[in-house]
């Protein structure tokens, strides 16, 4: 998935921790952030600390791939594509009330 705002970060983390059926308390207690600001964050806050949305992201063991405009993304193994989330399809079911 290409980041390139803070609300696409903040969608992905959303929509994973909507497949995975966890609450905002139980990631913010795991990442060590407050539910408000995990709110915030998922929201698409622009003003977020680093470490905590690295904190946050280490909950769902995701993991930042940066790279240059000519380089390719790097090949997924099989059991990454396995774990894929359709977050187009998780936010549209998020905005007609069955998440």
């Amino acid at each position: 998935m290409d980041v390139r705002t803070p609300q696409d970060l903040g969608a992905a983390v959303r929509g994973r921790r909507h497949a995975l059926k966890l609450s905002q308390s139980k990631v913010a207690e795991a990442a060590g952030v407050s539910r408000a600001w995990l709110a915030e964050f998922e929201t698409g806050k622009s003003t977020v600390e680093l470490g905590r949305v690295l904190s946050v992201l280490e909950v769902f063991d995701f993991t930042l791939d940066l790279r240059a405009p000519d380089e390719a993304p790097a090949e997924m193994t099989g059991a990454q594509t396995d774990e894929l989330v359709d977050l187009d399809a998780l936010m549209e079911e998020y905005d007609r009330g069955n998440a």
